[in-house]
């Protein structure tokens, strides 16, 4: 038991090392840089300092051509086994009365978001929590409706957990936004404090979002028969190797973001990516490709189409809101979808992957802490 606790507790600081490595590199890159770095500090962060390149068609075909090659046959699929349509199965639960509850209210604060209503004015910036708490209760109540479980009701400690990672989690990718500002926020004047403690509200809904989503897709017939059994890729013996050289990118990519912004942008989004799962490989640990080796691509499909559901839903919901966030993207700034350039929604897919490894993250420690067994649909799984 003792050795197993040392392996656990091991396992946790590696990934406590990581956090403060992901941290250290940008600040690494701009000073040696010699940028000046207390701007990148600024709280609240409402300076823009990095202006960024004009829209280029080029580039703007250049990074079509290369998102529309990478997700064209996982879209293919989908399309493929989602005409293919199935009934509820009759075991089916009935839709929860919270999930009605959900429904109901997320409709009513939609509304209050998109209006202006002068007996609403003092609460008009702060519809984000309560809409996405909607969203959150509704999409555990769809997964509840078909399974008869949830992670509210099979899992509410972990569920809990979640909230907290979660802002922690999301105050890393403002921290990075620092050195590459992808997005700046509107209509919203606080002090540091008043912005601390709504923002840490408001980023703990991601995690909890995301992973609901998730475990929804994964209990779609269509989508595990589809992904069940797909392509195999297996590195073998030249995984150690690749995911030695895919850290190394990742690393250096973090470290130059605030560099070059124009250039190495997307580094915001899949340098995380890059470094985790490459330290995952390199010490033997199960992470979210594993089984892609032997063909099931579910884990990894579920979490990029659970983020970009999540997304599409952010965006939207942000379009006419008081308090809201906006793009400034170089190279591919034009064609927006609500507030967001269409290739921005790019970005979502990693993220989802990112999403799904801090989930497993929290769903090890809670487990261990808790000293119970993984869910069925772990997150680990």
């Amino acid at each position: 038991m003792g050795s197993q606790s040392f392996l656990h507790g091991k396992r946790m600081f590696k990934y406590l090392m990581t956090a403060v490595a992901l941290i250290a590199l940008p600040l690494l890159g701009i000073t040696l840089a010699g940028f000046p770095v207390g701007q990148y500090f600024e709280f609240p962060p409402v300076t823009r300092y990095v202006y960024h390149a004009a829209y280029s068609r080029p580039a703007f075909m250049a990074y079509l051509c290369f998102i529309v090659a990478a997700t064209a046959p996982v879209l293919y699929r989908i399309i493929l086994y989602a005409a293919i349509v199935r009934k509820v199965p009759e075991d089916a639960q009935p839709f929860p009365w919270w999930g009605w509850l959900g429904l109901t209210a997320g409709m009513l604060f939609w509304i209050l978001a998109w209006t202006r209503f002068s007996w609403f004015r003092r609460f008009q910036l702060h519809t984000f929590v309560p809409l996405w708490m909607c969203y959150i209760l509704v999409v555990n109540a769809l997964v509840y409706r078909r399974q008869g479980r949830c992670m509210i009701t099979a899992q509410p400690g972990f569920f809990l957990m979640l909230f907290p990672v979660s802002s922690l989690f999301w105050w890393f990718f403002e921290y990075l936004n620092r050195y590459a500002q992808n997005w700046y926020y509107t209509g919203v004047e606080l002090s540091p404090l008043e912005y601390v403690g709504y923002a840490m509200v408001a980023f703990s809904m991601v995690l909890p979002a995301v992973l609901g989503t998730r475990e929804w897709i994964r209990g779609i017939d269509w989508f595990d028969r589809g992904f069940r059994n797909w392509v195999c890729i297996d590195f073998g013996r030249f995984a150690p190797i690749m995911a030695s050289a895919v850290l190394i990118t990742g690393l250096a990519g973090l470290a130059m973001v605030g560099i070059w912004p124009d250039y190495l942008f997307a580094m915001l989004w899949v340098a995380p990516v890059f470094i985790l799962v490459s330290l995952q490989v390199l010490a033997g640990e199960e992470h979210v490709f594993s089984g892609i080796a032997v063909g099931d691509w579910r884990p990894v499909i579920s979490s990029v189409l659970a983020a970009l559901i999540c997304g599409c839903f952010w965006e939207m919901w942000n379009w006419k809101s008081l308090a809201k966030w906006g793009y400034s993207l170089p190279f591919v700034d034009r064609y927006p979808i609500f507030e967001m350039p269409v290739l921005g929604y790019a970005g979502y897919l990693p993220f989802g992957i990112e999403c799904a490894i801090v989930g497993a993250i929290v769903e090890f420690a809670y487990c261990h802490l808790s000293g119970q067994e993984p869910e069925k649909n772990s997150m680990r799984r």
